[in-house]
Parts: structure tokens; C-alpha cells; sequence
């Protein structure tokens, strides 16, 4: 029987999945639609130190569509809670939801982590997301070195709290591998794996940004790969767990993430964009994954991929490959013909290919008719 249970920093989760902080986990309400549809754990909207975050432009969603992918682009900033009703918060979602509780904060004073560490801990939060990489204040920091601002802050909460401590990590990094082990050595109990970027979108009408005017968050499909990259990287090498985060739209997309050696995964967009039905669309999908594969814990699959990597030098680099275009299915669109820089199509009345294949396989990818596939030489 397959069971979905995994841990994460200390916590027992009954899912691998994790409620992003975002407005869909800024009120109690909310908490308990994401923990009736089956997340795992759910991390609160971030409790700012800054004042004016904690008010939101609207509108502050823009969905942004690009040939075959999908980018939500938001300046969605801080729970509108201070400290005191933020503490109230956690109090009453702890009251009400059986399932683990993180509190996310942000602060840019050692005084203000602490405080609003020690209240979060005593309002019965599980454990503390430090939020040092929100995508809508990255940009404001230059000058200041990111990493080294984190690693200081997680020691200074390790020493100021009891519960797990858990920094959320920024994509926007020279190395972010490098930055992982630094903050596994500094003490962190869990990474995530990684915030949103920040970005910029121009209306090129207006001449302006768009949207609020200004810098905003941004993520979707296509960022999937880059927290992989760096996850299967990282995981064989550091003791604390590591939540991935960015991407994650069905099933597969949560199983890659615990292929590459994540243990749980946030998802945030995927949510916003469907609904908190779509929680039990992916523990489903889950499911599937390895009943299809026989597995009956998260553990069995974890990290398996990361061993089957290869180096640069690992790679077969044989040329073995040529393509080969069935002829009842080409409906002679020309488009092969177009994109192979080879010259590896002739166009005669039905497109053929020649010896100056380069075997590339771009051809067989772009088919539209699925007429191309990569043959032996």
C-alpha cells in the first residue's frame, strides 16, 4: 500500500506537499481549505518587520502567457498582520489544523528575528521559515551580501529558538550550491529550495512596467529545472532536508523534485491558479507514480537520480543518431526543412532526409505531426 508520510526538519507529514506562504495561507480560513484538500504542512503568509509590505497593490496578479508556458507575475508581499495579531494568528491556525504550522518572517534588524522568532515559537508554530529572499525586496539589496546575511541569521535564530529553522533560499545567486552547504553548516534544520525570482515585464505601448510599476515576483512551469539542477546537486552532500519549491503543476512534477532529493515540495502557483482542489490532483498523481513502480514510501525513491548524473566526461558522445521522416504522416509543412542548420532536409515532394544530418534530433522535436524520429545511422 502506498503511503505518502514523509518528515521534514523534524516534522511528520502525511504528505510530501507544502502550502507555499502567499495569500492562499494568510488566514486560518485558507489554512484549513489547503489542509482539507490534503497538503502536508502549510507555511503562513511571511510576518514583515517592514510596515508598508504588509499592505498589497492591487491589482497585484498578472498572468503572463508565452508560446507553450505560462508565467504568474506578482507583487504579493506580506501578511497585513503585526507582530501581536500575527502571534494570534498562528495561535488559532495551531487550534484549529491537525497538520504541521510553519511561520514564515522577514526582518532586517537582529532585534526584530528575535522578537518576532520567540513570539511565533510561543504561539505554537512547528518551526520557523526565515524568508531572507523575497522576490520583491532581492532587488533593494544591493551591495549586500545575501548568503552572508543568511547564514548570520540562522545562527542567531538557532540560538533564540527551540523549533526547526528553516531559511528559504534565493535562485538569484552566483552559486547557490555553495550557498546550501554554508547554511546546512550554519545549523539549518531544513532549506527550501528556492524563492521566486524577481523579475520585470514592459508594456511596450505604454512604455512603462507593468502591472504596480515596478519589480515583481515570477514563476511558473518553466522554473522547474533550475531548482532540480541545483537540488540533485546538493542533496547527497548536506544533513538538513530540503523542501523543493518552483514549477510544480501536476504529479510528476512533485515526483521529480523527490527524485532529485527533495523530501517534501512546496507549491504556491499551481494553487492560484486552479484552486486547492489541485492538492489532491498531485498526492494523486503521486500515488499513481509509484504504485506504477512499487513503491510504498516517499523514502524508497528519494534521491535515486542523483547517482545516475553524468559528468561532462561521463557523456556518450557517439554519433549514432540520424533522423528519419515517415512519409504517410508528413503533411509537408516545411518546418524541418527551415529550423536544421545541417541542410539535412530535402524538400521534394515529400521532405526526405539527407547525409548531412547532423543527427541533432531538433527536427524530431518540433514535428508537428509527429512524423520525425531519430533512427540509427
Amino acid at each position: 500500500m502506498v503511503d505518502l508520510s514523509t518528515t521534514y526538519a523534524g516534522l511528520k507529514l502525511r504528505s510530501p506537499l507544502i502550502a507555499a506562504a502567499a495569500g492562499i495561507t494568510g488566514t486560518v480560513e485558507r489554512l484549513k481549505k489547503a489542509e482539507d484538500n490534503g497538503i502536508g504542512a502549510v507555511v503562513t503568509k511571511s510576518l514583515f518587520q517592514k510596515e508598508i509590505c504588509r499592505v498589497s497593490p492591487t491589482p497585484r496578479f498578472k498572468v503572463i502567457k508565452h508560446s507553450g508556458s505560462t508565467t504568474l507575475y506578482s507583487y504579493e508581499q506580506a501578511s497585513e498582520y503585526g507582530p501581536e495579531e500575527y502571534a494570534e494568528f498562528i495561535y488559532r491556525a495551531k487550534s484549529q489544523l491537525s497538520i504541521p504550522v510553519i511561520a514564515s518572517i522577514n526582518c532586517y534588524t537582529d532585534e526584530a528575528w528575535i522578537k518576532y522568532g520567540k513570539l511565533v515559537e510561543q504561539a505554537g508554530a512547528d518551526a520557523i521559515e526565515l524568508n531572507l529572499s523575497c522576490p520583491h525586496g532581492v532587488h533593494l539589496m544591493s551591495g549586500i551580501d545575501v548568503i552572508k546575511s543568511m547564514v548570520a541569521t540562522t545562527k542567531l535564530m538557532k540560538n533564540a529558538v527551540k523549533i526547526p529553522v528553516i531559511p528559504k533560499m534565493t535562485p538569484q545567486s552566483t552559486n547557490p550550491g555553495s550557498d546550501a552547504l554554508r547554511l546546512d553548516q550554519a545549523g539549518a534544520d531544513g532549506l527550501v529550495m528556492f524563492n521566486r525570482f524577481t523579475g520585470l515585464d514592459i508594456d511596450v505601448e505604454k512604455e512603462v512596467p507593468v502591472l504596480h510599476g515596478g519589480y515583481a515576483g515570477h514563476g511558473g512551469p518553466w522554473s522547474i529545472m533550475f531548482s532540480l539542477r541545483w537540488i540533485s546537486a546538493v542533496s547527497p552532500h548536506i544533513r538538513c532536508d530540503i523542501s523543493g519549491s518552483g514549477g510544480v503543476m501536476n504529479g510528476e512534477d512533485a515526483v521529480k523534485y523527490i527524485l532529485a532529493g527533495a523530501g517534501t515540495v512546496q507549491i504556491c502557483s499551481v494553487i492560484i491558479l486552479n484552486g486547492y482542489q489541485v492538492i489532491n490532483r498531485i498526492n494523486k498523481g503521486i500515488e499513481k507514480f509509484m504504485e506504477s513502480k512499487g513503491y510504498s514510501s516517499i523514502s524508497e525513491f528519494k534521491g535515486k537520480i542523483c547517482s545516475r548524473i553524468k559528468s561532462m566526461d561521463e557523456v556518450d558522445r557517439t554519433q549514432w543518431a540520424k533522423a528519419e521522416i515517415d512519409m504517410i504522416r508528413c503533411t509537408s509543412c516545411g518546418l524541418c526543412a527551415r529550423v536544421c542548420i545541417y541542410d539535412g532536409i530535402d524538400a521534394d515532394e515529400k521532405y526526405s532526409v539527407n547525409d548531412k544530418c547532423d543527427g541533432c534530433g531538433l527536427c524530431a522535436e518540433i514535428c508537428p505531426a509527429k512524423a520525425i524520429s531519430m533512427v540509427r545511422r
